[in-house]
């Protein structure tokens, strides 16, 4: 799976399978968090400034959580194979994203009942700490009830 949604082709029922899993590799470089600050207007000291990191006891800047979960749905949308599909998504955030981190999101497919995938999801780090976790989604897929 790519990140960035590019390339995609149609995916039907037949496509999808209980227990079927994806990986997505992510690496934060040290300008997302200002790159992601100018897109969402989130330019919270903690996402821009190092010292103020530092003194919130981050030990530098740190991701916004937005961004992190941003990633999270493009990884289950280049799974269902199109971003109108993605019905649902939901995740807890558990611990602050660095830059310089290298986040791995995985995903399987728990279920497939009339129409609908659902899948678990997690984020962890280079470190393998959960970042993002009890994470669920659900999609559409066509050809009817898998």
């Amino acid at each position: 799976v790519r990140p960035g949604g590019g390339g995609m082709t149609a995916k039907g029922a037949a496509d999808f399978a209980v227990g079927q899993t994806f990986e997505v590799v992510r690496e934060v470089d040290p300008y997302r968090p200002f790159y992601y600050a100018a897109a969402s207007g989130d330019f919270n000291p903690i996402h821009i400034d190092a010292a103020v990191g530092r003194a919130a006891g981050y030990g530098g800047v740190i991701l916004q959580g937005m961004c992190t979960f941003s990633w999270l749905a493009d990884a289950c949308v280049a799974y269902l194979g199109a971003p109108e599909r993605l019905t649902r998504i939901r995740a807890r955030f558990t611990k602050p994203v660095a830059a310089g981190d290298t986040l791995t999101i995985s995903g399987r497919c728990t279920a497939l009942e009339g129409g609908k995938v659902k899948i678990e999801l997690e984020v962890t780090n280079q470190h393998g700490d959960e970042v993002l976790r009890s994470g669920v989604a659900e999609g559409r897929v066509s050809g009817g009830a898998a």
